[in-house]
């Protein structure tokens, strides 16, 4: 457990349609919400990889939060379907290796649910905070070779 102080790293997948839009709202309607967040932006949650979300947690990140359009709203038909089905097996392989499921959470936001935003981004901060640091193990570089620190976990 943590004892308040520590401030995890979240990276946010979010669809460029609705959740990304709806991220933009809460900003506009200067709704705050923790700073701890670094959004990357995906035309649609259906687009990523799981890959993504295991490279992020390996390069830092505390948590990953992705976020799409409701089921039957998606502007690529089935794209918030895929998304589901890969988010299940992600899942699944995170237990596996031991990583908390509420270290990654999966959210269906509008473009006009900016306070929907608000809420997930202050209630999953405030989750892993209670978690802790996730503490992976760096990644293995050949010798000689600086290891990149990505832009969302640079400090």
């Amino acid at each position: 457990m943590s004892d308040g102080t520590f401030q995890p790293r979240i990276v946010a997948f979010f669809c460029n349609w609705c959740t990304y839009t709806a991220a933009d709202l809460a900003g506009i309607s200067r709704m705050s919400y923790a700073a701890n967040v670094r959004v990357v932006r995906l035309m649609c949650s259906g687009r990523l990889d799981p890959q993504f979300v295991v490279a992020a947690l390996r390069q830092g990140a505390d948590g990953v939060l992705i976020g799409g359009c409701h089921p039957g709203d998606c502007h690529y038909q089935v794209g918030n379907h895929k998304a589901l089905r890969r988010f299940t097996l992600l899942k699944r392989l995170l237990g596996q290796l031991g990583i908390e499921d509420e270290r990654v959470r999966l959210e269906w936001i509008a473009a006009s649910e900016g306070d929907k935003v608000q809420r997930v981004i202050n209630e999953m901060v405030a989750q892993v905070r209670a978690l802790g640091p996730l503490g992976l193990t760096a990644i293995p570089r050949p010798h000689g070779e600086a290891a990149a620190v990505p832009p969302c976990c640079a400090e």
